[in-house]
């Protein structure tokens, strides 16, 4: 890589090298608080609960719980977004719900989603789901149904089939607003796997590792939580953006 390469990942990585370089200083003082802990502390931690295999089990746990809603969710939205996209009745009939269910928060889901399928770990998948859901079933919709009727009337004087319209002329249309969708996803599925774990506390996860270290006033497992939540957050929007990249690389001036 080159060095234009590098320079966008190190200019900002200066923020938070600065706030880590305070917090260090600060330490040295001494302790402003009984909950202040130093650096050093969050880095014992991290290795105590690495020795023991607790922090390994709560990462991997939380990222197979994300991969696993993000999946059901977005293809369930694909699916359902291409099947209404493909219809402009659809599209005049459901349109207008689809925006206003997407503009309902969230976490307003999860008293319905704990009565119908309590505390176990079904409900936290469904929670997953539910997030990845509608950004790609929104985008889905919307895409497929921008795509130009000038296109189609030259697929049809063409004489091509239903599945040479979608694979030829529908999806390469709508792929940069479908990837929008799982782009969002990305985001909204993790963000609701900390949630769920946060508020559905049963089981194991780093959601929970926060819960537990709130409970017990291990500040240094909270920000030992808070850290790596960030650095997985960071890793799935570096990816989102490689992938962008790749595949809408046709789209991109030569």
């Amino acid at each position: 890589m080159t060095t234009t390469t590098w320079r966008p990942y190190l200019l900002g990585a200066t923020p938070p090298v600065l706030a880590l370089l305070v917090w260090g200083v600060i330490a040295t003082q001494g302790s402003p608080g009984p909950l202040f802990v130093a650096p050093g502390q969050v880095i014992d931690a991290a290795l105590e609960l690495s020795d023991s295999g607790e922090l390994w089990s709560a990462l991997f746990t939380s990222l197979a719980r994300y991969l696993a809603g993000l999946a059901i969710g977005a293809c369930a939205g694909l699916v359902v977004g291409l099947l209404l996209g493909l219809s402009r009745l659809s599209r005049l009939l459901f349109g207008p719900t689809l925006r206003t269910l997407q503009q309902i928060s969230l976490f307003a889901w999860i008293p319905l989603i704990m009565a119908w399928f309590g505390l176990a770990e079904t409900s936290k998948l469904v929670f997953i789901a539910l997030a990845a859901f509608f950004p790609v079933l929104v985008n889905t919709f919307e895409g497929v149904g921008s795509v130009p009727a000038t296109l189609v009337e030259v697929a049809r004087v063409h004489k091509l089939t239903r599945w040479q319209l979608l694979s030829r002329v529908v999806l390469p249309s709508a792929v940069p607003s479908i990837f929008t969708g799982f782009y969002l996803a990305l985001i909204y599925a993790w963000l609701a796997t900390l949630g769920a774990e946060y508020m559905l506390t049963s089981g194991a996860g780093l959601g929970n590792l926060l819960v537990d270290g709130q409970e017990r006033y291990r500040m240094d497992h909270v920000l030992l939580g808070i850290v790596l939540v960030a650095a997985v957050g960071f890793s799935l929007n570096v990816l989102a953006n490689r992938l962008e990249t790749r595949l809408l690389r046709w789209r991109q001036p030569n």
